[in-house]
């Protein structure tokens, strides 16, 4: 790995008091690298990409809007012509984001042939399944004589299902948003990718944005994983190398009442603005459904003009004169949301659309480039969600500087310096994730705003989870306080679980299994009562690692960084992103540390130095007691790779040391207060 000093920073602050709500700020070069081709109409991600396309096993991990979907069309046609595949297939995990993938004129740009799709063969336009695996199966015969095809995950799986492994070999299979899969035994994306590798010779090319899952299952097995040849491009390559867009920033505000009433000061309406608001019966939303919350927003933006018709797009007069044009994608009326989506789907120009209100779509795989700010309403149970909506914002686009996340939530009860703690391991979260690693969302202990406010739980990581039930009365809350360890051995001993691993949906086990063996270890709750603490028996599984029928190793690790085989406390990245507490409404905002292009590598490097097995202190240690004796007889530095044991752990001494200096100089060395209150 380069050194610090071998990469060309940018050490610009973002001066701009614009940006001054800003709790997470990046900046970048602008190099125009991320965006410029070279001759074969290659961005730098998918030269990267292909130089790679011989290899029979690709895993992609670049950010959305990278490029991607080109980078496997590339692959794919060079396999058809010079590999001796004989068929492509594309699958994606819904058929919107099929459309990624339609035909494509490459040869104008400089590729030796174009990218097609016979409008027969691209099953996301199907709406029968049946029809789409009649389809796909006559499209792996030999004497059909199209060469693509375009499904989603569950056609795919679907689909093999029927097929035979003899069928599938000399078969090319490029997999989107890869993070679907997983190596758990239960999960049929991730059992579909290990036939194909273990019984067929098809060649994977396997692509995501975000390579990781949120929780304690990693998305490939390790013994899988070694076998995949993986190009890697971060946030950090992508935004350094833009040629418009400036700095992306992260905020959390928080209010108290409700949303509507703080809405206003975080909406600016001269921003490009992707809003999610809360689903209906969440406590963000309050008393308000999703159609009252929208009527309440565009109210809120100004006075409706008018409707088209043809597009259902909505024009919105603001105060101040300015007509803006809004798209509902809330509305439940089918023609309607047709109608809208199409529009998007169409748009060519900055000012097709200025306002997008959705709830649960437009994350995955939306494309929006000249959205600047994501604006989401209500905690996110996700961390993989969240990075996803972060995504629909960084795509770079002529007149955007700046692009921004705002996740706008209701106030927790604790203080604010154990929020701020809390915050702070989110960001650290967010952070490693935006560089690619594989990450398990902040640990949180969870309460509604119902439970009762004398809980005797650890309030450190308490924050509100939408749609738990609360804990009604003191013995399900004793349950839950006192003896949730004891509950949850009792549960995965229970016979009926070990019945359930073979061939049980994880849904299933979570929903009908686990309140089952509840009620029977304790009869004396009511029905209420047993659901809501097998909801808080599941969350704690899940959110310490632990899937429910298989014990993860290291389970109790609590925040957690996941690099291959390793896992790595989050608490141990003694990295401080908060800055300053603000203000806000009637609560108060977190700002963080501005974090610029060193400030990412030194976040990175702090991971990869968790792959080292030494503290600061050995490090201090054979520094002083080894490296010095050791220096007078050699001129040059240690290395890494030398074979000598002793020479290699004097150069990670030298690494970590170099590495906390760079932190400290940089004002992310956590403070002694804050690690004893982690």
């Amino acid at each position: 790995m380069k050194r610090l000093s071998d990469e060309p920073f940018s050490c610009a602050m973002v001066q701009n008091e614009n940006y001054q709500n800003d709790q997470m700020t990046i900046t970048y070069e602008q190099t125009g690298r991320s965006t410029n081709t070279d001759a074969q109409g290659m961005r730098e991600m998918q030269a990267r990409v292909y130089e790679q396309r011989n290899e029979q096993y690709l895993l992609v991990k670049a950010p959305p809007a990278s490029g991607k979907s080109r980078a496997m069309m590339f692959v794919a046609l060079d396999k058809l012509a010079h590999q001796g595949i004989r068929k492509v297939i594309v699958a994606v995990p819904e058929k919107s984001i099929g459309r990624s993938f339609l035909p494509t004129p490459l040869k104008r740009n400089g590729f030796f042939v174009d990218w097609s799709v016979p409008v027969y063969f691209n099953l996301c336009d199907v709406e029968n399944e049946k029809d789409k695996v009649k389809r796909f199966k006559e499209f792996v015969e030999p004497f059909t004589k199209a060469q693509t095809l375009v499904c989603t995950h569950a056609t795919l799986r679907f689909a093999l299902k029927e097929l035979r492994d003899e069928q599938l070999n000399d078969l090319f299979f490029g997999i989107d948003e890869f993070h679907h899969t997983s190596a758990d035994a239960d999960n049929g994306l991730g059992e579909l990718v290990r036939r194909l590798m273990n019984r067929t010779n098809a060649h994977i090319l396997a692509m995501t944005g975000s390579y990781f899952r949120g929780d304690g299952t990693p998305v490939l097995r390790q013994e899988d994983q070694i076998r995949f040849t993986p190009v890697q491009f971060t946030y950090y390559d992508q935004l350094n190398g833009y040629r418009y867009l400036k700095s992306l920033g992260l905020g959390y505000h928080f209010y108290r009442g409700h949303y509507l009433s703080a809405l206003h000061k975080v909406l600016d309406t001269r921003q490009k603005t992707l809003i999610h608001i809360p689903v209906t019966n969440s406590k963000a939303a309050g008393a308000y459904d999703k159609f009252e919350q929208v009527k309440q927003i565009i109210d809120l933006i100004g006075s409706r003009v008018d409707e088209d018709y043809n597009t259902s797009i909505i024009t919105v007069r603001t105060k101040d004169g300015r007509l803006l044009k809004v798209a509902d994608l809330v509305e439940p009326d089918v023609e309607h949301r047709r109608r809208v989506q199409g529009y998007l789907q169409r748009m060519k120009r900055r000012e097709d659309v200025d306002i997008i209100i959705a709830m649960g779509m437009a994350k995955e795989g939306f494309d929006w480039e000249w959205c600047e700010h994501c604006l989401t309403i209500g905690v996110r149970g996700s961390l993989t969600e969240i990075v996803q909506i972060i995504g629909r914002c960084t795509r770079d686009s002529e007149g955007k500087e700046h692009a921004q996340f705002t996740n706008l939530i209701a106030a927790p009860d604790e203080t604010q310096d154990d929020v701020v703690v809390a915050v702070n391991d989110m960001l650290k979260a967010i952070t490693a994730s935006l560089l690619m690693e594989q990450v398990m969302a902040p640990k949180w202990n969870f309460k509604t705003t119902r439970d009762d406010e004398d809980s005797n739980g650890d309030p450190r990581r308490r924050i509100v989870v939408e749609g738990l039930k609360p804990l009604g009365t003191e013995r399900a809350r004793q349950i839950v306080e006192e003896d949730l360890d004891e509950l949850k051995a009792g549960i995965l001993q229970h016979p009926l679980i070990h019945e359930a691993i073979e061939g049980v949906a994880p849904e299933i086990i979570n929903k009908v299994y686990i309140p089952k063996i509840v009620e029977e270890l304790h009869p004396e709750l009511e029905e209420e009562e047993v659901e809501a603490v097998s909801q808080r028996v599941v969350l704690d599984f899940v959110l310490k690692g632990k899937n429910i029928v298989e014990d993860v190793e290291n389970s109790e690790g609590g925040r957690l960084v996941k690099i291959a085989n390793t896992f790595i406390n989050i608490d141990d990245l003694n990295i401080n992103l908060i800055e300053a507490v603000n203000p806000f409404q009637r609560a108060y905002e977190i700002m963080s540390n501005e974090i610029d292009a060193p400030v990412l590598r030194a976040i990175q490097d702090a991971i990869e130095d968790k792959k080292i097995n030494m503290d600061i202190d050995e490090a201090k240690r054979i520094y002083l007691n080894v490296f010095q004796e050791w220096r007078k007889e050699h001129s040059e530095l240690p290395s890494l790779k030398d074979p000598d044991l002793t020479v290699r752990r004097m150069a990670e001494a030298i690494r970590i040391l170099k590495n906390y200096k760079i932190r400290y100089e940089l004002g992310l060395d956590m403070p002694e207060s804050k690690r004893k209150k982690k």
